[in-house]
């Protein structure tokens, strides 16, 4: 019986993180993050609400998986060649040096952290808490889950403004996740030998080596296709062997899951793989645990005790002045909006304060109506501050940017494709290797050429090739242009087009998600087609009208048909890509989320129409 009711309580949790994505989706609520709104479904389903689900075997075993890959998963956005700093520093539009990202990031959070100590003494002092170093914890801590979505949306990650707020939310993960198991040690029970540790991080270090000894062997690409899914069961085996380890000396479970996700990232894993274990994530076990945090949340008992009411409001503000403070120092490069706006996206506060007031109320340093409280304003800031950090950040800064790509191999496709690209939408770089001088006069008096010494991925990633969006990899050897589109693609590059002409060579990097073109391949099929639809290739080489493709990205056209479409002019809009499907598009056609819209009309209003729909700068 106990188990039919565990079944019961199981179904009504998966429904409710089932629903709330289709709810945020029909009401348009695309402000409010998809993991706070699974908490406030909890709220309503829990104690809170209408109590008409309870913790049980099943459910506590399914939201403590979901808390341990939640971990996992936010080691694994930890991008370290971010830590790198080998990007070369341009100017800004105000005619200011761009600042050094780490540098400048390392000194913010050493901020954050000082203010964060000062007010958590004032807290203790006010009453409101015994303890610092947990409060110190809960107020430095920068939630990445808030803060990477929203970067993205506003097409900023590659910018250097979006560099900087990513890392310190990168620092702030890593150092805060380190002294949260510190305080662990040091504060539970039988958990003294905090050196133990160091036991944990020797084991990391270990398998990291073993990791990237057998990661490139072929037989491991041989048993990551069909069944087998190689990559997926070591991932989930290095997860348990550490998580386990972190249990047997002493820290939290969560810690050893964290250590799995960075050494994953570190390895540089496959995106698909990536992908994969995203969707198991945020498919199945970590909505659950959302939802169970706010099962769990009584809500009502926080209104019966004043100090904890008092307590909400001052720890916001609190929130907000740590992080406010050491950031107003990008003053120097920056306009005030930036400035604030960027404060107030890192305000922003969720997995590890719920994981610190978790285990400070298991341990007794707090208790349940605190944890209740800390969890309630964490909740809080995820829904205000990516708002507050749309509406603030200057749209100018969006409207101006352009897509960088990178063109290795200078030749007679790449050069005057780079020249081309140049007036547009785009910012072209060209990398050759080391040019005659007469060459080299040549060249420069006409395009914008790096000298590199070779193409070897040593020295690619000394250059800013990995910064691009798109990469186009066109060197005579088709061998080191699949060598170079790999590691450009395990170094999340978001689009690379790689010049290939085998066919077995093609179909393999086809199933890594890199372009392929073969000069041989485009020469025939233009023949044929200019010999079959001469006007099709007219419009199609047309440099002022001609057909172009534009990636859906803008949330606020989401669902709105073509008729309403307030954006048309002198465009016309051929075909609709979405997913697998092919769309005719008519006057009733909504548009939706990364769809892929072919369009003809000239160019001006086409580059005005993807600044519109993919830079998205209104959000």
């Amino acid at each position: 019986m106990e188990q039919h009711v565990s079944v019961i309580s199981l179904l009504v949790v998966v429904t409710m993180a089932f629903i709330t994505p289709i709810i945020l989706h029909r009401f348009k609520l695309n402000f409010i993050p998809v993991v706070v709104a699974e908490i406030i479904m909890g709220l309503i389903i829990g104690k809170s609400g209408f109590d008409i689900v309870h913790q049980d075997a099943w459910l506590s075993t399914l939201s403590s998986l979901g808390f341990i890959f939640l971990m996992f998963l936010s080691g694994l956005e930890i991008d370290f060649t971010a830590f790198t700093g080998s990007k070369k520093r341009e100017i800004l539009p105000n005619g200011k040096k761009e600042p050094n990202t780490f540098a400048v990031a390392t000194i913010i959070f050493a901020g954050i952290f000082v203010f964060s100590l000062g007010l958590s003494y004032l807290f203790v002092i006010a009453g409101f808490i015994d303890n610092a170093f947990l409060m110190t914890l809960i107020i430095s801590t920068i939630s990445l889950g808030v803060v990477v979505p929203t970067l993205k949306e506003a097409h900023l990650m590659k910018t250097v403004i979006g560099q900087i707020i990513l890392l310190v939310a990168v620092i702030a993960d890593l150092v805060t996740m380190i002294l949260l198991a510190i305080f662990v040690s040091l504060y539970e029970a039988g958990h003294g030998n905090t050196w133990l540790l160091l036991i944990l991080f020797a084991a990391g270090i270990v398998l990291y080596f073993v990791g990237k000894r057998f990661k490139n062997r072929n037989f491991i690409e041989t048993l990551s296709t069909g069944t087998v899914q190689i990559g997926t069961r070591a991932v989930f085996t290095l997860i348990i062997v550490l998580v386990g380890l972190s249990e047997t000396v002493g820290a939290e479970n969560i810690l050893g899951a964290f250590l799995a996700g960075v050494l994953v990232s570190l390895l540089s894993p496959n995106q698909e793989l990536v992908h994969k274990l995203d969707s198991f994530g945020y498919g199945f076990l970590i909505p659950i645990f959302f939802v169970m945090v706010g099962v769990n949340l009584d809500v009502w008992s926080l209104f019966s005790e004043k100090k904890l009411l008092l307590l909400i409001p001052l720890l916001l503000v609190g929130l907000l002045l740590s992080k406010l403070l050491p950031v107003y120092l990008l003053k120097i490069w920056y306009d005030l909006k930036t400035v604030i706006s960027s404060g107030f996206l890192l305000t922003s506060t969720l997995s590890l304060v719920i994981a610190a007031a978790t285990i400070g109320e298991r341990i007794g340093v707090i208790t349940e109506q605190m944890k209740g409280t800390l969890i309630l304003v964490a909740v809080i800031t995820s829904i205000i501050t990516p708002i507050v950090f749309k509406k603030l950040f200057p749209k100018e800064a969006v409207t101006s940017k352009k897509v960088r790509v990178s063109f290795l191999g200078a030749n007679q496709v790449t050069l005057p494709v780079s020249r081309e690209l140049k007036s547009g939408l785009y910012d072209p770089v060209l990398y050759h290797t080391k040019m005659e001088k007469s060459e080299k006069q040549i060249a420069n008096s006409l395009f914008d050429i790096i000298e590199i010494p070779d193409y070897s991925i040593e020295t690619i990633a000394h250059t800013d090739v990995y910064q691009s969006e798109i990469v186009v990899i066109s060197t005579g050897d088709e061998n080191v242009n699949a060598v170079l589109a790999i590691a450009a693609k395990e170094k999340t590059v978001p689009r690379v087009i790689a010049r290939i002409e085998s066919q077995d060579l093609e179909q393999s990097l086809r199933e890594q998600h890199i372009e392929v073109y073969s000069a041989f391949k485009s020469s025939k099929t233009l023949l044929r087609a200019l010999i079959e639809s001469p006007t099709l290739i007219n419009i199609l080489t047309d440099q002022e009208e001609g057909l172009f493709e534009i990636v859906m990205l803008n949330p606020h056209f989401e669902g709105m048909s073509l008729r309403r479409f307030p954006f048309t002019g002198d465009i016309i809009f051929v075909r609709i890509f979405r997913e697998k499907d092919s769309i005719v598009p008519h006057g009733d056609t909504e548009l939706q989320m990364h769809d892929r819209l072919i369009v003809t009309g000239s160019k001006e209003y086409v580059d005005e129409l993807k600044r519109e729909l993919e830079f998205c700068e209104t959000c």
